[in-house]
């Protein structure tokens, strides 16, 4: 290795130097286990990182032997001989490397696939309420880069540590059997090339962090501004000149910083390749003299010279080494962070599936409040400095009411009395504090999840899509279900015509979120997913909210389908919904304030009237009586 590449290795050790914290056995003995299916690998991968070292320290000791071949005179084929070897070393060393680094790397890919894995199934089982709080790209970063920050212990850390500590003790061995006073000037110059790298690189990580920031910055300013909402808020607003603006700002910062940094890292390299030279000229010179007085091989004067970098670059490795580990498991207690967040809502041991038959669902005496958000998140995703620990106010105070098998059940009532909280109770999205959510007179925390899964549908006013094909997002309902059948849901979500005049039929992709089709045609799509599952209850959450009333005669037909047969609690918007309702129930405040059926409502004069002449007098003149 030359003086500038090792210049370069210790400018790289130094400005990765960020963490100090102390050891975490317990993080170490948790990255053991995680490592324990890899042993073998990492065994051998140990093993050949050691020879390497040595075949690194045995090409000086035979480029020594040449020159002395050479200075003594002696037969062409001693020389010969040890080109040879040193050929052969040179090989053994490029196979070595080749083979080192495909167990370095099938080590390293092995944890990705393993790590996550273990966070990806893991956030799959956290409550709505995670995500709710979590900020996405945060909870996306650690699946990406602290994952792979992680992995770098193995592919990396591992074998640097061990392949410096072995080359540093066979370079000092050998250079003190050849000369322990050149040996000893030379580590004497050890802290002027050290020093300048550790402060020059605290100087460079500090730029390439607020780099780091505002590329951090812009991204998420991209994601925002580049997504079809965003897009359309930025034309609606007339704000694309400030926006560029600021992204420009932006932008300019992190070249200016790109410059600095440039320039810092060519004044410092170019330093210390002086340093390095002065070393090298230290060496010649002492060894020179003597070498003139006969107390040195010519050989061996070169000899140093070329141990010389493979001496300074593991000394400035390893005296970063601790910085590269901790830095590894920063990452490891980042992933562990989020595998330690116990999700709030776990099968019981001995849960059941559904008894067969009708299903009908039942709140008694309900009370609930939201959690707080220390019991379902973490402050890093939130980038908050501490979460809040307050206990969340009740939102449903006492709610009893009991929807048969095939009956439907209206909510109607103010913005946040507690409709959406009843409907998310039901499919178990959050777990109640006091009382009993029950279908077919199960309490909900005693069935299966996947039991759940099966007998619910439901259909909110966002009507969300993957940004995948038509087909996919059917499929994803039920992966095993036929074209056939596709499109038969389709039919009777009244959306069969449109999809067949698309030129890719059920291959069209239909945007991030559904966006490439209008709000009525992305309700009707998520309705035949719903038709395609064929649940036994039905949650629909203002599913016509946002709808025009053509849009919306279209969804009452498909939701006509959905609904036909099947138990159902339905959050009410439109009148005509309220009218088929068996049963409705007026929520104010978090309790059930009136139910009844729509005249006997009516006909009460209470608050149903009330948001009945509000709400809905524009669709059919109020009759009482």
């Amino acid at each position: 290795m030359s003086m500038e590449m090792t210049a370069w290795t210790s400018l790289h050790h130094a400005m990765n130097a960020k963490d100090r914290r102390p050891l975490s056995r317990a993080t170490v003995r948790r990255i053991a286990r995680f490592a324990q299916p890899h042993r073998a690998l990492i065994t051998r991968f140990l093993l050949l990182s050691v020879v390497t070292a040595a075949l690194t320290v045995a090409a000086p000791v035979l480029a020594a032997r040449v020159i002395d071949a050479i200075a003594y005179g002696a037969d062409p084929s001693v020389v010969i001989r040890l080109a040879v070897l040193i050929a052969v070393i040179a090989l053994a060393e490029a196979a070595l490397g080749l083979v080192t680094r495909y167990l370095s790397a099938s080590i390293g890919e092995g944890l990705i696939v393993q790590l996550r894995t273990a966070v990806f199934d893991h956030v799959q089982r956290m409550p709505v309420a995670f995500f709710t709080r979590t900020r996405t790209g945060a909870l996306v970063s650690r699946l990406n880069n602290d994952v792979i920050g992680a992995q770098r212990a193995f592919s990396t850390t591992l074998s640097s540590v061990v392949g410096n500590t072995v080359t540093l003790a066979l370079t000092l061995a050998v250079m003190l059997s050849f000369s322990w006073q050149i040996t000893v000037l030379t580590l004497v110059l050890l802290p002027i090339f050290v020093l300048p790298a550790r402060r020059m690189g605290a100087k460079l990580a500090q730029l390439q962090r607020e780099a780091a920031e505002h590329n951090a910055a812009m991204s998420t300013r991209m994601t925002e501004r580049f997504s079809a909402p965003g897009a359309t808020l930025v034309k609606l607003y007339g704000r694309p000149a400030e926006e560029s603006a600021e992204f420009a700002a932006r932008a300019r910062r992190v070249r200016d910083i790109g410059i600095r940094a440039a320039m810092l890292q060519w004044i410092f390299i170019t330093a210390l390749t002086v340093v390095g030279s002065l070393a090298l000229a230290l060496v010649y010179g002492v060894g020179g003299v003597y070498a003139l007085r006969g107390s040195l091989d010519a050989g061996t004067v070169v000899a140093l010279a070329l141990l010389l970098s493979r001496l300074y670059a593991p000394l400035t490795s390893l005296a970063s080494a601790r910085v590269e580990v901790m830095s590894a498991l920063v990452s490891f207690e980042r992933v562990f962070e989020i595998l330690d967040l116990k999700p709030l809502i776990l099968d019981r041991s001995d849960a059941r599936s559904l008894p067969d038959g009708p299903v009908a669902v039942e709140f008694d005496s309900v009370r609930f409040g939201y959690p707080s958000a220390d019991k379902v998140s973490l402050a890093s995703l939130e980038d908050v400095a501490k979460l809040d620990t307050r206990d969340a106010e009740e939102v449903l105070h006492g709610v009893s009411f009991r929807a048969e098998a095939g009956q439907m059940v209206a909510l109607v009532g103010s913005s946040g009395a507690g409709k959406s909280t009843i409907a998310q109770l039901v499919p178990r999205l959050y777990d109640v504090e006091q009382g009993t959510v029950k279908l077919a007179d199960v309490d909900v925390r005693d069935l299966s999840a996947d039991s759940i899964r099966t007998a619910l549908g439901v259909v909110t006013q966002d009507g969300h899509l993957f940004h995948e094909s038509i087909r996919a997002n059917l499929a994803f309902a039920r992966p095993d279900a036929t074209e056939d059948e596709m499109w038969e849901v389709l039919r009777r979500a009244r959306l069969d015509s449109l999809i067949r005049s698309l030129p890719d039929g059920l291959d069209t992709v239909v945007g991030e979120r559904g966006y490439r089709l209008s709000g009525g045609e992305r309700q009707r799509l998520t309705i035949a997913r719903l038709l395609l599952a064929r649940p036994q209850v039905v949650i629909l959450d203002e599913a016509t909210a946002h709808l025009d009333s053509t849009s919306e005669a279209a969804v009452q037909d498909a939701l006509a389908e959905a609904l036909a047969g099947r138990t159902s609690v339905v959050i009410a918007h439109r009148l005509s919904t309220i009218r088929a309702a068996d049963q409705i129930l007026v929520v104010e405040g978090g309790r059930i304030v009136e139910r009844g059926r729509h005249t006997e409502l009516l006909a009460a004069g209470g608050r149903y009237q009330e948001l009945y002449r509000t709400q809905f007098s524009q669709e059919e003149p109020v009759a009482v009586g």
